[in-house]
């Protein structure tokens, strides 16, 4: 007796052989999908964490008030009420989580900041997240361009004395904190010598524009906090290229290039770096997520406006809306990037195969 495949089984056989028949669009569609699961767990998990950080930030705001400015203590119970609605924090956990999910996904609002209300807190992020790209988020990328030109150089002259001195120093130096190489910079080249300025992003004397002095003001105050990041971020970056470096020197297709009679940079280049670079550019993208919150202390030091400085003023008053705008911007980036790179990885390398 003939089985007659019913119209799921069809539609599903169908499915499994586009998905056969196209293996990137397969992967791209699979790929995405964990993306988007992995955002949502991300988001969810970092909401119900600060949300159980004990504390009121409504009562916090409430008692500033009164400090400041002209308050009628008798309608304090409605002025609460209504704060509360107004920041989210009405109701239970499970009904704030909702009322939160609905605001950003739908309205796109993350709600007032209580950092400088009644300013959105999308808004207050969006003027500190122009220093942090232009400062963390440059020296990030010059860190890992010269780390990674570095490590392959070190690898590949290993056992000369250059060589050897250089990755002894990275091994020393590679685990030193960003702040602590800050301190040390600016005790002194700001106060020893007096180069260079020890706090703010730019002279407070100057108008914020695209005049060639503001932007030699910026360059200038940002010279020390960019550097304490390069310095450190270069070490890092050279160990580990350095070390999938090494392993690949012995390949028997880098031996065969040699017998051709290719050139040593071109070997070094198109062949041996090549094969070491695509971890690393994995790796890159796991780390963007520190340049908004992983230097806090280096901008805290020089007194930065960006948003690590931003991130512990709002974690001091327990502003919720700014905490999390830019704890779900650093989560969206790195899994982004991710996505991107596990696009694109296959594309780079026929030796990463799709998902099956």
């Amino acid at each position: 007796m003939t089985a007659v495949a019913t119209p799921e089984r069809a539609s599903g056989r169908g499915l499994r052989a586009w998905l056969g028949a196209h293996p990137l669009a397969g992967y791209a569609i699979r790929r995405f999908g964990l993306y988007l699961l992995e955002l949502w767990g991300a988001v969810t998990v970092a909401f119900f964490f600060f949300r159980m950080i004990p504390g009121d930030p409504i009562q916090t705001f409430i008692q500033t008030l009164q400090q400041n400015y002209v308050y009628n203590a008798q309608a304090s119970a409605e002025v609460i009420a209504r704060y509360r609605q107004e920041f989210g924090l009405d109701g239970n956990l499970f009904s704030q989580y909702l009322h939160y999910m609905y605001k950003v996904l739908v309205q796109q609002d993350l709600g007032p900041s209580l950092l400088n209300y009644p300013t959105p807190a999308q808004d207050v992020i969006m003027r500190a997240m122009p220093w942090t790209m232009g400062l963390l988020g440059i020296a990030a990328v010059l860190a890992w361009i010269l780390g990674l030109l570095a490590g392959a150089l070190a690898g590949w002259r290993r056992g000369k004395f250059g060589a050897d001195l250089v990755t002894n120093l990275s091994i020393a130096l590679s685990h030193v904190p960003y702040y602590f190489l800050a301190l040390i910079l600016t005790f002194v080249f700001a106060y020893q010598l007096n180069w260079l300025p020890a706090r703010s992003a730019y002279d407070a004397r100057l108008q914020p524009g695209f005049s060639l002095e503001f932007i030699a003001s910026l360059l200038r105050y940002g010279l020390l906090p960019g550097l304490s990041i390069v310095v450190i971020g270069v070490f890092s970056w050279l160990l580990s290229t350095r070390m999938l470096m090494v392993p690949v020197l012995g390949e028997d297709y880098l031996t065969y290039a040699q017998a051709k009679g290719l050139r040593p940079r071109r070997i070094l280049t198109r062949y041996a770096l090549r094969n070491c670079y695509l971890p690393q550019v994995t790796a890159f993208g796991i780390s963007l997520g520190f340049i908004f919150n992983g230097n806090v202390l280096v901008e805290q030091l020089f007194s930065y406006p960006g948003l690590g400085a931003t991130l512990v003023q709002a974690i001091g008053i327990l502003d919720f809306n700014t905490i999390m705008g830019i704890t779900n911007l650093a989560i969206f980036s790195v899994l982004t990037a991710n996505l991107i790179l596990d696009l694109l990885l296959p594309l780079l390398d026929p030796r990463v195969k799709y998902w099956r």
